[in-house]
């Protein structure tokens, strides 16, 4: 896979690459998947109406907003936003128009609530 650099990135490039499964209406483009102990790096792309349920953060997490509007009970983060989610803390994420956003998690985010729809 070649190097994801910030410019394709910023410059919308993102939406040439292949997105695979992830959540309900929630894809993902791998850039590192998680290795060992190295963090992981994805794209996901939010469909309008999309949702991540509540969980846990059980290491570090950054978020760059690229295209959209990402939620959360905290607020709204639109296109340049840039969010950190520290190991320990909880929340459930949705989009109510779609967005993509460029993420990092130190480990893996820990389902707490699943819908039962």
């Amino acid at each position: 896979m070649p190097e994801t650099t910030r410019a394709m990135l910023t410059s919308g490039g993102w939406k040439d690459l292949d997105f695979g499964p992830f959540r309900k209406d929630v894809t993902i483009h791998w850039i590192r998947p998680f290795e060992d102990d190295q963090p992981g790096v994805a794209l996901l792309k939010y469909q309008p109406g999309a949702s991540v349920p509540r969980h846990l953060h059980e290491g570090l997490e950054t978020i760059l907003v690229l295209d959209g509007v990402q939620s959360d009970e905290a607020g709204d983060y639109s296109e340049g936003s840039y969010v950190v989610n520290a190991a320990g803390t909880e929340h459930s994420v949705w989009s109510k128009e779609g967005c993509v956003v460029l993420i990092q998690w130190d480990r893996p985010v820990k389902i707490l609530e699943e819908s039962m729809a």
